[in-house]
């Protein structure tokens, strides 16, 4: 099979799972991992999702590398617990399917993504990375590399990224990093608002490029002067939050572009 015939999806498996726990969905034991299921088989049955070669990645545990360097960072706590009990048998249903499972345990689910994208762009057609989560956004390439929301029926690709966030894909874990994640327990800097943010960063791209001084910032941004001031105090901090968001490309995923391969 040729590349322009292949596609790579890459899953949030984490999220999916965490999905269907809390749909709406009757109770029934161990639901999420039949809502996982019943997405992952959605999926391969897309005609428009063509698709030729997959993995799904999992937090598991939920804890990561990047506990060891915040205390704030997130952990499992306060996941309910009939959730968090049914990890090892969602890897264990998604391995059933047919489809390759990255498990993680010291990297994070997200790290596992950014390395797939980045080992296997250049091999398929596109790589598809699965989930919502603002950090992805930070992999995306052109039309290479995208980002999918199934749940909104929103394709990201690298213009609609800039449209959307109002930067491109390098300049996001400095984005997260002054408006912080919620998600992730990144609390960012006080003041910093998504457009304020974007605005820095589209002239400037990275935080260590932003000037003290505000009058060399070439845009005009609702209460500059504050924000250069909390800048100017707590960039250190800025940087060590972007060391959170920063998603690794170096996680060890030992399978090949064809062991990816799926057939229904």
């Amino acid at each position: 099979m040729s590349a322009a015939a292949m596609r790579l999806h890459l899953v949030d498996g984490t999220y999916e799972l965490f999905r269907a726990h809390y749909s709406k969905r009757p109770e029934r034991r161990h639901k999420a991992v039949f809502g996982l299921v019943d997405s992952l088989r959605a999926l391969a049955a897309d005609p428009a999702e063509r698709l030729t070669h997959v993995a799904v990645a999992f937090d598991n545990p939920i804890r990561s590398f990047r506990n060891d360097l915040f205390d704030g960072y997130k952990t499992g706590e306060g996941v309910e617990p009939e959730l968090l009990e049914q990890l090892d048998a969602a890897e264990e249903a998604t391995r059933a399917l047919g489809m390759v499972v990255w498990s993680m345990d010291r990297f994070e689910a997200d790290d596992a993504l950014a390395t797939g994208a980045a080992k296997f762009a250049g091999a398929v057609e596109q790589v598809r990375i699965l989930t919502p989560d603002k950090d992805l956004g930070q992999c995306i390439r052109g039309e290479t590399v995208v980002q999918v929301d199934r749940m909104r029926r929103r394709v990201l690709d690298e213009p609609a990224l800039i449209a959307m966030r109002g930067v491109g894909p390098a300049s996001i874990p400095d984005w997260l990093a002054l408006v912080g994640d919620v998600a992730d327990g990144v609390p960012g800097l006080p003041g910093f608002g998504e457009k304020s943010a974007a605005r820095l960063l589209a002239a400037f791209v990275h935080l260590e490029n932003i000037p003290d001084d505000v009058q060399k910032w070439p845009v005009s941004i609702r209460g500059a002067e504050r924000l250069g001031r909390t800048l100017t105090e707590r960039r250190s901090d800025a940087l060590f939050y972007r060391t959170l968001t920063l998603l690794r490309t170096d996680v060890p995923l030992s399978e090949t572009l064809a062991e990816l391969a799926w057939s229904a």
